[in-house]
C-alpha cells in the first residue's frame, strides 16, 4: 500500500511535535504547519489523505482553511480547538470538517479516530478493486458510481465528501428504511461510544443542499421526526 500523508496545522509546536510522534509510529508520513497560510499552501502543493487543522491560528484561522480547501479535497478534515462551543463544532461540521476534537485530548484517542477514518477509506477502495465497473445506484437524476466513488445528478458531477458519500450510499441501499441518529453514526463512523445527533444532522444538511432540488424542503433524505431519516428515492 503506498504511504499515507498527513497534515498537521497547528500553532503550538509541543502539539506538532507529539501528534507528529505518534501519527509516525503508526506508519503515517506527516507534514507539520505553523499557521492558517502555510496549511493552505501545503494542500495547494501536496496530497493529503487526511488533515488535522488547529481552529485558533494566526494568518488564516482553521475555520476559514477548512472552508477554502473543502471544495478541493474530499480527504478527511479533523478540527483540534480549545473551545468547548457546540456552536463552533456544528459550524466546523457544516463548513466541511469530519471530526471535532477539543484540547486538551487524548493523542491516543485523536490517533485511534484518524485509523478509523482511513481503514475506511482504504477498506472501500481494496473493495472496489474487486466490484465490476457497473456497480452503480440510480434513482430519479441521480446515479451513484460505488466502485468509482462517485455521484452525479444530471449527468453533472458532484463533489461529496468521504462521510457525504457513505451516508448517500447508507440511504439508497436501503430506501424506505428509517434509520435512528445513532444507527447512521455507527454505520457512517463505526463508533458507538463518540455518538453524536449533531454530526448525523450537520451531515444530512449538507449532503441534502448537492443533492436536493430543495434543500430546505427535501424529497429524498426525509426527517422523521422523533425518529431519525429515511430514504425516499426510488432506486432504478
Amino acid at each position: 500500500m503506498e504511504s499515507i500523508r498527513i497534515l498537521v496545522a497547528d500553532d503550538e509546536k509541543e502539539i506538532q511535535l507529539l501528534l507528529k510522534k505518534y501519527l509516525q509510529r503508526e506508519g503515517y508520513e506527516v507534514d507539520c504547519v505553523n499557521n492558517g497560510e502555510e496549511a493552505l499552501n501545503a494542500v495547494r502543493n501536496h496530497s493529503y489523505e487526511l488533515i488535522i487543522l488547529d481552529i485558533m491560528m494566526p494568518e488564516i484561522d482553521g475555520m476559514e482553511v477548512c472552508r477554502m480547501i473543502r471544495d478541493h479535497t474530499t480527504a478527511p478534515i479533523f478540527m483540534v480547538t480549545a473551545k468547548d462551543d457546540e456552536i463552533d463544532k456544528v459550524l466546523g461540521l457544516s463548513i466541511g470538517a469530519d471530526d471535532y476534537i477539543t484540547k486538551p485530548f487524548s493523542v491516543k484517542e485523536l490517533v485511534a479516530r484518524v485509523k478509523a477514518h482511513l481503514r475506511k477509506i482504504y477498506l472501500l477502495n481494496d473493495n472496489n478493486k474487486h466490484k465490476k465497473e457497473k456497480d452503480i445506484i440510480k434513482f430519479q437524476n441521480i446515479k451513484i458510481d460505488v466502485g468509482g466513488h462517485s455521484v452525479c445528478k444530471n449527468d453533472v458531477y458532484i463533489n461529496l465528501t468521504v462521510k457525504e458519500f457513505e451516508l448517500l450510499k447508507l440511504f439508497a441501499n436501503y430506501p424506505g428504511q428509517v434509520f435512528t441518529k445513532s444507527q447512521i453514526f455507527n454505520q457512517v463512523w463505526g463508533d458507538e461510544y463518540l455518538s453524536d445527533d449533531n454530526t448525523v444532522m450537520v451531515h444530512i444538511r449538507r449532503l441534502r443542499k448537492k443533492i436536493e432540488d430543495e434543500p430546505d424542503n427535501p424529497k429524498l433524505i426525509q426527517t422523521i421526526w422523533g425518529i431519525g431519516y429515511k430514504f425516499t428515492g426510488d432506486t432504478i
